[in-house]
């Protein structure tokens, strides 16, 4: 099933609040729906298009002229499991956290850590969403969906998808062709904790014994300090990668700065908080007109109020140039920016 429909506000489908529309919106439940959509209505197969989810990591500067493409589909199957661990397949439109809560409140272990992430489950692969020490391609098996090249449906297996640091084949090669409509997860029924990252050990020590749950709860409540709810301010989370750069650059800079944040990133590879590069550049809590960078975390850029893409773009352009001025590090965007 599919529903077209044309000067479609976009407010609601973008965590930031920006106030655009888009000049066709297609809305599909399953991928025959998508699939019956350019077979029935051919003069779209040419049409650029976009693809969206819950618009936690989307920025747009204008309307949208693209068709754009919302994979609707629902439901969470088990498709099967044995005493060590379980398969579940979430559709694309399922709200990410709600499948977390879904998972933990069966005892399945995996995607604690990835608690309160906004956004749908079908961007998790897409962009490979990661927090507490964990990436979601730890627990991604397969990846179903559209090939809107052939209008065939595909499956990609975790080793297709080329995983790596917030990154897919779907953000490559595959970028506005592949459509997803469902995800297969493989959870743990055994008690795998990691609990080695920030605060989250603290965070449960507080809460009692070591859980999924309790990981879940201890990830929720760190979140809900530092991070801005975007149904009260709008934002889309970490708006920049952490910089990975070689040891020898990180040692450098830990020499002059023995408190920045560093974390392995593998051989020869250190991951640096962006988040600290951007407070140290003097950015944390400032604010230019109605967009600015959140005063309890500097990652995060919101919108106080009426704020259009173009000014929190430009917010983040003086933000990575002072960044660069000052470390001699680029910082990349972790959001998509429209425009």
């Amino acid at each position: 099933m599919f529903l077209l429909y044309h000067d479609y506000s976009l407010l609601e489908r973008n965590t930031f609040g920006i106030d655009v529309k888009a000049k066709s919106f297609l809305s599909f439940s399953d991928p025959q729906g998508l699939i019956q959509f350019y077979q029935s209505n051919p003069e779209y197969r040419d049409m650029e298009h976009l693809i969206v989810g819950g618009g936690s990591n989307l920025l747009f500067l204008h309307d949208v002229d693209e068709l754009v493409l919302s994979s609707d589909v629902s439901g969470i199957e088990i498709l099967k499991e044995d005493k060590e661990s379980v398969w579940v397949e979430a559709g694309a439109g399922i709200d990410w956290d709600e499948f977390v809560a879904f998972c933990v409140g069966n005892g399945w272990g995996g995607v604690e850590n990835l608690s309160l992430i906004p956004g749908k489950a079908g961007a998790a692969p897409v962009q490979n969403i990661g927090a507490y020490g964990v990436e979601v391609s730890s627990v991604i098996r397969e990846v179903h969906g559209v090939d809107l090249q052939t209008l065939q449906e595909k499956t990609f297996t975790r080793e297709m998808c080329q995983f790596s640091y917030r990154n897919s084949i779907f953000k490559q090669e595959w970028k506005c062709r592949f459509v997803v409509t469902s995800v297969v997860f493989e959870l743990t029924k055994k008690p795998e904790f990691k609990l080695d990252y920030g605060d989250v050990a603290a965070e449960v020590e507080r809460l009692g014994k070591v859980s999924h749950s309790n990981i879940r709860r201890a990830v929720i409540a760190i979140r809900e300090r530092k991070l801005p709810d975007p149904d009260i301010i709008g934002n889309a989370g970490s708006f920049f990668k952490n910089p990975v750069v070689e040891d020898e650059k990180a040692h450098t800079l830990k020499a002059k700065y023995p408190d920045v944040p560093l974390y392995p990133a593998g051989a020869g590879k250190v991951k640096i908080a962006a988040a600290w590069l951007i407070e140290h550049a003097g950015w944390k809590g400032k604010r230019i007109g109605q967009a600015g960078v959140h005063d309890g975390q500097a990652l995060v850029l919101v919108n106080h109020g009426g704020a259009t893409g173009q000014e929190i773009f430009d917010l983040s352009e003086q933000i990575r140039t002072d960044v660069e001025n000052k470390f001699a590090i680029q910082l990349e965007r972790e959001v998509n920016v429209i425009g």
